[in-house]
């Protein structure tokens, strides 16, 4: 089928509005191409340096004639889902000894978890840790060894960090590696339940302790579809995975057979061969086009609209929210996987998973398949499905129908005719909003304002019995400047907690929710933010708000605001305590949340 008009004309916009950034970054990367693979410009001392440790693959490193491939590694034992990761250095060693090549780890990132800061002074440095992953990948490429690079990294902040510096690598190949989803525990909605029931009172901490080990309780991703689990769609979609692999159960043959394949593709691309594919011909305006496609028909986390901007600005790219916003109105949601359903990532995939759905929205014109993937032409590919058979790895045609329609839907019959993100403007500026888990008796919410500028204060005015009539909380000064711009997941189990008495409730803040959170509706991400002197800053409490997710609006009905000063707050107490003092450069230099809230790009 043709290409839709929609999908056509918002590529084409990005396409015009990036052709300067975007030929500036080609001819950058042109250039380094040109000279041709990286060892051939080491002395002999930087070369000795590089090789010391590497025991009997010295003489293959000397030579120069191998594919190099330097390990981008986000591994830590602390975190389930890069726990995997400790086995993948030694089996990526031997699988590319076995096809003739070579490959070191090229260094280690940061990899912190939302869900342990979560509610806790350590979520106000999660977002900078994106620009501080993409920095320390910078430093490990930058021995300019490698002909390749594989990147091993699944969480919220990781993989954007990584896509960042890949991109300003892009000479070079790069592929990504995924770990993996944990096997399902404890169903989500069962959690959720629990997690109410302890902000109510009717549960202790054990009962609470007991629910949460029991949903998070092994190696790999958390099971519903956040951010971490919305990362590894974008690498499928944006052809930047082997085809299949991104919801492979962790330490499975499986799985360990497309780590292997991923190892012996990074060495088949390279600048030595034939097949030569740098990630700057993947990662162009038509990949973050498909990116978006995907990030709407599944539903995924809303913070992807930050990061996407920053990831496509480092490949030259330039998005806007208007263009998300465009997507959607085209692309259905086509999954219900939790905090959008009840299903997990592992039913979801069960269910057909991407394969199906690629094929399925390529089938209406709603993806580009001329583009680039490192698994060659044509985004084709990733409707094929990897299989084990007899020990050995092949890929098959993917499923043509959905195998469980509660999950997993055609176009044709999907859950919603628009996708799972709605941008919203008004006289309190520019944020969006997750739609695709919100009733759609709650998209519009007409009611008076209570204003905090910390999330604790709200959960302390619930307790004090505070919260009863119809309330839309303001939560502001939590944007990047004012504090690194933390998840407000915590401020969940509350609001749903009043929303299940009856009242009517909706969130605005310059922060950011988790990519867990949707079934409150949440304004977030409104910028310019209330340190900036944003508008949110001239809210006041009994103001009547609206918020109306149907028309994008988000507004102060009260007839003065407009001609109100604002609010200034006392930041200080934001700048010091749990590494807080290191990142102060950070939050003067954040650009605005509606730009992907950068510092290096």
């Amino acid at each position: 089928m043709p290409l839709n008009n929609t999908i056509h004309d918002v590529t084409q916009r990005i396409r015009e509005r990036s052709a300067d950034r975007r030929a500036k970054y080609m001819d950058q990367m042109k250039r380094a191409a040109d000279q041709g693979p990286a060892r051939a410009h080491l002395t002999c001392g930087n070369q000795a340096h590089a090789y010391a440790a590497m025991g009997d693959d010295k003489a293959s490193l000397a030579e120069g004639r191998a594919p190099n491939i330097g390990v981008v590694t986000a591994y830590n034992d602390m975190l389930s889902a890069h726990q995997p990761y400790e086995r993948y250095p030694e089996l990526i060693r031997q699988t590319a000894r076995k096809v003739g090549a070579t490959a070191q780890v090229a260094g280690g990132v940061p990899a912190m978890c939302d869900g342990v800061t979560q509610g806790q002074t350590g979520m106000e440095l999660s977002l900078f840790s994106r620009d501080v992953i993409a920095l320390a990948s910078g430093v490990a490429l930058s021995h300019n060894t490698f002909d390749a690079a594989l990147y091993l990294g699944v969480c919220d902040k990781i993989v954007p960090g990584l896509i960042i510096a890949a991109a300003t690598f892009g000479h070079i190949p790069g592929i990504f590696l995924p770990a993996g989803p944990m096997v399902s525990g404890l169903p989500n909605d069962e959690k959720a339940k629990v997690r109410q029931q302890f902000a109510t009172g009717e549960v202790g901490r054990d009962k609470l302790m007991e629910a949460e080990m029991a949903s998070y309780h092994g190696p790999g991703t958390c099971t519903f579809y956040g951010t971490a689990n919305t990362n590894q769609m974008l690498m499928e979609f944006m052809g930047l995975h082997m085809p299949g692999s991104s919801f492979v159960n962790p330490n499975t043959p499986l799985r360990d057979a497309l780590t292997v394949a991923g190892v012996e593709r990074a060495a088949a691309i390279t600048q030595l061969g034939n097949e030569y594919t740098p990630v700057c011909d993947v990662l162009d305006e038509r990949a973050f086009v498909n990116g978006i496609v995907g990030l709407m028909a599944t539903g995924g986390s809303t913070n992807l609209v930050l990061h996407l901007p920053a990831m496509a600005r480092a490949a030259g790219v330039e998005l806007t929210l208007e263009d998300f916003d465009q997507l959607s109105s085209v692309v259905p949601l086509m999954a219900k996987v939790y905090p959008n359903g009840l299903a997990d990532v592992n039913h979801f995939h069960a269910a057909g998973g991407l394969g199906y759905m690629i094929g399925e929205l390529l089938d209406k014109g709603l993806l580009h398949d001329d583009t680039q993937t490192i698994a060659g032409q044509g985004l084709s590919r990733y409707t094929e499905e990897p299989k084990l058979i007899d020990d050995s790895l092949t890929w098959v045609e993917g499923p043509k129908e959905t195998q469980n329609d509660k999950i997993l839907r055609p176009v044709s019959t999907a859950f919603q005719p628009t996708g799972g993100l709605k941008q919203l403007a008004g006289n309190l500026g520019t944020g969006i909003m997750k739609v695709s888990a919100v009733a759609p008796e709650r998209h519009i919410i007409e009611a008076k304002a209570r204003v905090f500028h910390e999330q604790a204060d709200v959960r302390k005015a619930f307790q004090a019995g505070e919260f009863t009539e119809d309330t839309i909380v303001v939560v502001r000064f939590q944007g990047p400047q004012a504090n690194g711009m933390p998840e407000l997941h915590s401020l969940t189990p509350t609001l749903a907690v009043l929303q299940d008495r009856g009242l009517k409730v909706a969130l605005i803040t310059d922060g950011r929710m988790s990519g867990a959170s949707g079934k409150v509706p949440a304004a977030i991400h409104v910028s310019p933010e209330a340190s900036l002197g944003g508008p949110l800053a001239r809210v006041r409490d009994g103001d009547l708000l609206r918020v109306d997710a149907k028309t994008g609006k988000i507004d102060c009905l009260e007839a003065d605001f407009d001609s109100r000063e604002a609010v200034v707050a006392d930041l200080t107490a934001n700048k010091s305590g749990i590494g807080r003092e290191l990142f102060e450069a950070f939050r003067q230099n954040v650009g605005l949340a509606s730009n992907g809230a950068a510092v290096i790009v």
